[in-house]
């Protein structure tokens, strides 16, 4: 791993509990957390921690995250075809729930996403994504302590 990953998110639709867990993360970690929405976002004051707002626009947010991240990086998204673009570029990908995305199961996830979609295109209601609980925060910390690790091993072992 590069020790100098960082980690970009894809905040317009990240659950704030995730945000709070990535801010303090970056501060004990001291790794660069970029937070990227089309929107403001607040964030704490960090030298850690930033904000990039882009345009509005579909995938906008999406395409800046993907044309800036480097191989080692994390991406917070659940944006599938996001995913799908960091792992071809050699960063991981998490969903805000604490799965990571791999390129086992990213094309999986890809089918399952645009199969989805010609269902709703269809006029099937297909629900919504359930809740986020607290086992799903405990998901996401627990994968990202593990990608921490093997960032902190790298800034060991250059």
């Amino acid at each position: 791993m590069n020790a100098d990953a960082q980690i970009w998110v894809d905040a317009d639709a990240c659950p704030v509990a995730i945000k709070e867990i990535l801010f303090r993360a970056a501060e004990r970690e001291q790794v660069p957390v970029t937070l990227v929405a089309n929107q403001f976002l607040r964030t704490p004051p960090s030298r850690f921690v930033r904000a990039l707002q882009v345009p509005g626009g579909f995938d906008v947010a999406d395409n800046e995250i993907a044309q800036r991240v480097t191989a080692d990086d994390l991406v917070i998204t659940q944006d599938i075809p996001l995913a799908a673009q960091v792992i071809a570029k050699g960063a991981l990908a998490m969903h805000p729930r604490g799965e990571l995305y791999t390129r086992d199961t990213i094309a999986q996830r890809l089918g399952m996403r645009n199969f989805m979609e010609e269902l709703r295109g269809a006029g099937v209601d297909t629900g919504g994504p359930a809740a986020f609980h607290a086992r799903d925060k405990q998901a996401f910390a627990n994968q990202l302590d593990s990608w921490l690790a093997q960032l902190r091993q790298a800034r060991k072992n250059p």
